[in-house]
C-alpha cells in the first residue's frame, strides 16, 4: 500500500501544479478578455485570435482543473442521502461512483477523443477564422484533461481505501459540506 500511497501523492502533486497554472489563466484569461475589448472600441481593431485565446484558456481552465477540483474534493455532488452517512458510509460512496462511473467514463471519453486529436493534428487544421490560431493543440486538451481526471480519481481511491484500511492519510479531502443556498 506504501507505493500505491506514493502514485496517489505524485499524481495529487502534479494535479496540484497544473490547478496552480490554471488558477493564474483564470487572471490571464480576464486581463485578455478586458484587453481585446478595449482595442475593439477604443481602437477600432481587433483580432480573432485573441478571442480564440480566450477560449482556449477556458477550455484548459475547465478541462485540467477538473482534475485540481476533484483532488481538493470540490466537485459539485447529487446529495440526496450523502450527507446522512457516516464518514464511512460517504467513503465508500466515494469509492463506487469513483470504480463505477468516474474512471471508465473518463477512460472511454479520452479514447473516444484521441482520434479527435489526432485527425486535427495530422492535418494541422487551423482555424477558418481570418487571423485565427492553430486549432490542433487545443483539440490534445480533451483527452489529456480527462486522462488527467482518470488518474486523479486513481489517486482518491488508493487514499479512501488507505483510510478503510486504518492507514492515516493526511492529503485525504474526504470532507463534505453541503453548500448553503
Amino acid at each position: 500500500m506504501g507505493l500505491l500511497l506514493k502514485l496517489s501523492a505524485f499524481i495529487d502533486a502534479v494535479n496540484e501544479k497544473i490547478g496552480g497554472v490554471c488558477n493564474w489563466l483564470v487572471l490571464l484569461a480576464c486581463i485578455v478578455s478586458g484587453g481585446n475589448a478595449m482595442i475593439r472600441y477604443a481602437y477600432d481593431s481587433s483580432s480573432n485570435a485573441w478571442l480564440e485565446l480566450q477560449w482556449y484558456m477556458f477550455a484548459i481552465i475547465v478541462m485540467f482543473g477538473a482534475a485540481y477540483t476533484l483532488k481538493r474534493n470540490e466537485h459539485v455532488r447529487v446529495d440526496l442521502f450523502y450527507m446522512t452517512l457516516s464518514r464511512r458510509g460517504q467513503l465508500w460512496v466515494d469509492i463506487l461512483g469513483t470504480i463505477v462511473f468516474l474512471i471508465p467514463t473518463c477512460t472511454i471519453l479520452a479514447w473516444l477523443s484521441w482520434p479527435f486529436f489526432m485527425q486535427a493534428f495530422n492535418v494541422s487544421e487551423h482555424s477558418s477564422n481570418a487571423g485565427g490560431l492553430l486549432r490542433w493543440p487545443i483539440k490534445l486538451v480533451l483527452p489529456v484533461g480527462f486522462v488527467l481526471v482518470a488518474l486523479q480519481g486513481l489517486s482518491e481511491l488508493i487514499k479512501r481505501v488507505a483510510f478503510l484500511n486504518d492507514i492515516p492519510v493526511e492529503s485525504l479531502e474526504a470532507h463534505y459540506e453541503r453548500p448553503t443556498q
